[in-house]
């Protein structure tokens, strides 16, 4: 009976047996390559666990973690900082001029000076302290954006300047 099934497929059942053996040996072939493939996966992760027992691993990686979350509270404290330090530096004073000169001829010494002091905004306050021999008289002028209410003297004018970078200073 089993000849006649065989014999009623219209082909020769020995092409049957090799395609079978072709499909076996692709397979064995297919399970070497994954054999191959666990056992160098097994050697990572002996190599990764060598040592280690799986409580210590997670108190690894529970520490790895608090590391992370500190160093992000850390990272958010400092840019806070950060944004005060700024608002406190835009107002401070970066351009600074000084100009000594005499104020009265025949004093000498140079003793009266005008001084600029101005914010990245270019506004700031400009002192000029006069001195005689009997009496120091100080001046006040603010500066809002670059330009002031009172006029200038020459001396406050040239502090301005270098305030600014515009001229340089004398030494």
């Amino acid at each position: 009976m089993e000849n006649s099934i065989l014999n009623d497929l219209g082909f020769d059942p020995i092409f049957i047996i090799i395609g079978l053996v072709v499909l076996v040996a692709v397979l064995a072939v297919l399970v070497v390559i994954q054999i191959v493939k666990t056992s160098k996966l097994a050697k990572k992760y002996d190599r990764f666990m060598r040592g280690r027992d799986a409580e210590s691993l997670e108190e690894i990686f529970a520490q790895a973690f608090d590391d992370l979350r500190m160093l992000q509270a850390e990272d958010r404290a400092n840019k806070d900082a950060l944004k005060v330090i700024n608002k406190v530096l835009v107002k401070s004073f970066h351009k600074t001029g000084l100009v000594k000169y005499d104020a009265f001829p025949g004093m000498g010494g140079k003793s009266s000076f005008a001084l600029a002091l101005m914010s990245q905004n270019k506004s700031g306050y400009i002192l000029n302290a006069v001195h005689s021999r009997d009496s120091c008289y100080v001046y006040v002028k603010e500066i809002i954006k670059g330009e002031t209410d009172a006029p200038l003297g020459r001396e406050e004018e040239k502090a301005v300047r270098i305030a600014l970078g515009l001229e340089r200073p004398e030494n």
